[in-house]
């Protein structure tokens, strides 16, 4: 272990893993440890045996659950846009040579004390039965507009110049009622909160473009996918990745201790009395402690069943968007369903997922509205985890900390904090202008 590497990653957990392949493809001699001896940190794929043990110490799972090893249960359950930035980290680094997705059968949103369908083109508006008639047309208008919209173009952009007009002026002109508005900000263009209603119009644009794009890509009734076997495929692909470009991997690496030279810069990382010496150091919050603050709190609770999510199509695969204001909240709730069908649990069985950031101590009553829709429950496990952020200045110690992972059940906010990161760490923003055609073959 004693040599000199340019970067040492601390932490297998997704936004590691992304990170120390995209640094190896880059050519940087890589060392990435973990002190646990399982891959994923955080965010893990757990069976049931590890399930139980986590959440109910040493009780043994009822047999009625079927086979533990049948079980991968993803404790940061994201479900990826087909078009988005993530997937195409995957095809420019070919780790999808290691992977195989399926679409997700849907995408719903939690409105006025139902569950719809989410539209996501003018046809499909025109049949949501979220809109009455004449809010269907004006809707069915505002969706042209988006879809016809080029940034480069300035014929499509209707006098608007939208790096300046804000979202809530843009949906004025369209004339769209506070209800049509809630479906498009939190379930196309999947904002978190209401801030981006005073933001510039062009991110909500294109996050809604996003969307759009990513359905049309599979055809299929949402824009997600998600790999088969779980999520706790990802971190070993980008370790096999990283591996072919050379880089080391050491799991079960007890008290990784980041050594500092006299400037307080990063010179190195102990473990078991030896030191590995490098230039920067790559980790999630926990490696770092003294150098991150709490910044919330995830309330989540994990459910196994026998059945679909009802009012969803019988959708084997599902995510469900629960907008604050529909429930008096600050932030929004988030439901996902992953079933037999991509290989996370035995026939018949199916995993569901509430989350959101919390506002009390209470998961099991604030994630009430959530857990509502799910219908009958074999079992339910509760929990609630702290959420950090860096604080320190990279520039001066040369530590690049991921800020943990939120409550978002889609991976469009976790893949821009690693590609900051890559950007802080190398000095250039990532080219991701792939040809996406390259990932049709692993996605079949």
């Amino acid at each position: 272990m004693d040599e000199e590497y340019d970067v040492i990653v601390l932490g297998t957990g997704l936004k590691e893993c992304i990170l120390s392949g995209l640094l190896s493809v880059d050519g940087l001699k890589v060392l990435h440890m973990d002190r646990n001896d399982y891959y994923g940190g955080e965010s893990t794929s757990l069976n049931l045996i590890q399930l139980w043990k986590k959440f109910r110490g040493n009780d043994k799972p009822p047999a009625h659950l079927g086979s533990s090893r049948d079980y991968n249960v993803d404790m940061v359950p994201k479900f990826m846009m087909a078009n988005g930035t993530l997937v195409r980290v995957l095809i420019h680094t070919d780790v999808t040579k290691y992977l195989y997705f399926k679409a997700v059968d849907g995408s719903y949103v939690f409105n006025k004390g139902k569950v719809h369908k989410v539209p996501a083109t003018d046809m499909e508006a025109l049949k949501s039965p979220l809109m009455g008639i004449f809010e269907k047309r004006r809707a069915r208008k505002f969706f042209i507009y988006v879809q016809d919209y080029d940034e480069k173009d300035p014929k499509t952009h209707e006098g608007m110049d939208l790096t300046r007009v804000s979202t809530k002026a843009l949906i004025a002109k369209y004339g769209l009622d506070d209800n049509t508005v809630d479906f498009i900000g939190h379930a196309l263009a999947l904002h978190r909160d209401d801030r981006y209603l005073d933001e510039p119009a062009l991110d909500t644009v294109k996050r809604m473009k996003l969307y759009a794009e990513s359905l049309a890509r599979f055809q299929g009734g949402s824009p997600y996918i998600y790999p088969l076997y779980g999520l706790g495929e990802l971190p070993q692909a980008f370790a096999r990745l990283s591996a072919v470009y050379g880089g080391t991997y050491m799991l079960n690496k007890p008290e990784c201790k980041v050594e500092y030279d006299d400037e307080g810069k990063v010179c190195g990382v102990t473990s078991e009395g030896e030191t590995a010496r490098c230039k920067k150091v790559v980790c999630d919050p926990s490696y770092l402690p003294n150098k991150v603050r709490k910044i919330g709190k995830v309330a989540r609770a994990i459910a196994i069943m026998s059945h679909p999510i009802p009012n969803t199509n019988d959708s084997h695969s599902v995510q469900i968007i629960l907008p604050q204001k529909q429930l008096g909240r600050k932030s929004d709730m988030y439901v996902f369903c992953c079933s037999y069908s991509h290989n996370v649990a035995p026939k018949g069985k199916f995993i569901a997922f509430v989350s959101t950031d919390a506002e009390t101590d209470h998961p099991e009553s604030e994630l009430k509205p959530g857990i509502d829709l799910l219908g009958p429950v074999d079992e339910i496990f509760f929990d609630i985890y702290d959420r950090y952020e860096p604080v320190n200045e990279p520039s001066l110690d040369n530590c690049f900390i991921s800020t943990s992972y939120d409550a978002t059940t889609h991976f469009e906010s976790t893949v821009s904090d690693v590609l900051n990161m890559y950007t802080m760490i190398t000095g250039k923003v990532l080219d991701l202008s792939v040809d996406l055609s390259a990932a049709s073959a692993a996605e079949e």
